[in-house]
């Protein structure tokens, strides 16, 4: 006889209660400071840069003083530029989640702006009006962009990958029990026949009357 058919059923997972979770990792001060230096150099810079539209503009309505306080604050901008640099390598080299690399834009933010703002000066002292104002105008939106972006929370390290199970290793042989419908359907008909040979006549409980030679003298009973 061959063995029942064997099914696989999937292995439930263990339904445990899950703890209290870990706190978050606290931030280590040598990353933070970082961070925090250029926040605030990049809030000085945009407040001068904001400043600078203003001196400009009272400039430009007649009032010549101020020409003198916009030719201080462009120096004034310049050292504070001068100062994000090594601030804008340091969160490159460890200030992001986890002690891993930061970001690569201020640095470069960094660079730029102050490549512009060293144009800004030297169409300025040459009455350049025209570039001037734009270079002007291009010098304010990316110290205000670079303001937005030092504001920006640090983005979260990556979660962890969870490996996918097998479906070999998830399920587990079980034997199917043997169907009763088809062991009971297959004994009725067996024990029909073997009540009908030994009973006779379809069953009706009388013995078959003997035929041939002799068979009068033969007296049959119920």
């Amino acid at each position: 006889m061959s063995s029942p058919p064997v099914a696989r059923t999937p292995r439930l997972p263990s339904l445990a209660p899950a703890g209290p979770s870990a706190p978050a990792p606290a931030v280590p001060p040598g990353i933070r400071l970082p961070r925090l230096l250029l926040r605030a150099t990049a809030t000085a810079s945009a407040v001068l840069g904001l400043a600078q539209t203003v001196l400009a503009g009272s400039f430009l309505n007649g009032h010549y003083e101020a020409l003198r306080a916009h030719e201080l604050a462009a120096m004034a901008l310049g050292g504070l530029l001068l100062a994000q640099l090594p601030v804008a390598a340091l969160v490159r080299r460890g200030g992001g989640a986890g002690g891993a690399r930061g970001p690569w834009w201020p640095l470069g933010a960094t660079a730029l702006l102050l490549a512009a703002l060293g144009a800004q000066m030297g169409t300025g002292y040459e009455r350049a009006v025209g570039v001037h104002v734009t270079l002007g105008v291009l010098l304010v939106s990316g110290l205000l962009f670079g303001l937005v972006g030092a504001w920006r929370p640090a983005p979260a390290s990556a979660p962890v990958p969870v490996p996918a199970l097998s479906p070999s290793s998830d399920t587990e042989p079980v034997a199917e029990a043997p169907a009763e419908s088809e062991s009971e359907s297959g004994s009725e008909p067996e024990s029909g026949s073997v009540a009908g040979s030994g009973t006779g006549d379809g069953g009706s409980g009388r013995l078959p009357r003997p035929t041939g030679p002799g068979a009068d003298a033969v007296e049959v009973t119920p």
